[in-house]
């Protein structure tokens, strides 16, 4: 226990600046947008797919599992990007917006309140209470960005609907992170890959992602204008 927390504060300003260079350039891809943010997409899922297969060919020697894996992965990955590329902006950073909230909730509750795990041999960290605590969040952030967007503070069935879609995709992004986790056990790798400084692989970082990404496109376009 006491070898390992020099080691966790030693990667923090690694971490923070890895973050911060990860924050700047989606943030400018964003704020370019066009053919800068179609690129940077692009680039998260040549990155994130490279280590899905990646893991998938270290995780069995199967080679139709391999093959069909494969397949998956890039329609997977494939199909979050082409939603994250054709989002509106204000779509966009609301998913985004859920995402985080969902970690940044699970995590406070998970760790304010405990209690019983998930998944221990998959993921021994995630709790109950954390999920909870995500999809509550994630809720409030959802209904918050539909309010915004209202322009008035007014309850209604609609709020209501976002707050409970934006709990929803909170468990979508837990099944996202859930899965990753599973198959880097089974691939024997505590990271998909070492490409950014203290924070592992694109695929550790846009797990939860993936999945609300596809969701949001038919959800968006479902909406009524």
């Amino acid at each position: 226990m006491s070898d390992t927390k020099p080691k966790k504060n030693a990667d923090l300003p690694v971490r923070l600046a890895s973050a911060i260079v990860m924050v700047a350039i989606a943030g400018a891809a964003l704020w370019l947008g066009g053919i800068w943010f179609d690129g940077f997409v692009a680039f998260v899922v040549g990155a994130c797919l490279f280590e899905f297969c990646r893991l998938i060919l270290r995780a069995t020697q199967n080679a139709a599992i391999r093959a069909v894996g494969c397949i998956l992965a890039i329609l997977y990955v494939g199909a979050a990007g082409l939603s994250l590329a054709n989002l509106p902006v204000a779509v966009l950073l609301g998913v985004i917006a859920v995402v985080i909230a969902t970690d940044v909730g699970a995590y406070f509750s998970g760790r304010a309140i405990g209690g019983p795990k998930i998944a221990p041999k998959i993921s021994p960290s995630k709790t109950w209470a954390g999920l909870i605590g995500g999809m509550i969040l994630a809720g409030l952030v959802s209904g918050s960005f539909f309010l915004y967007n209202v322009g008035e503070i007014r309850f209604s069935p609609m709020l209501f609907l976002a707050v409970l879609i934006g709990s929803g995709l909170a468990v979508l992004a837990q099944c996202g992170d859930f899965f990753e986790s599973w198959l880097k056990r089974k691939a024997g790798l505590k990271d998909s890959s070492n490409l950014i400084p203290g924070h592992g692989g694109v695929f550790d970082r846009v797990d939860g992602m993936l999945p609300v990404a596809i969701a949001a496109l038919p959800l968006w376009a479902l909406h009524p204008a």
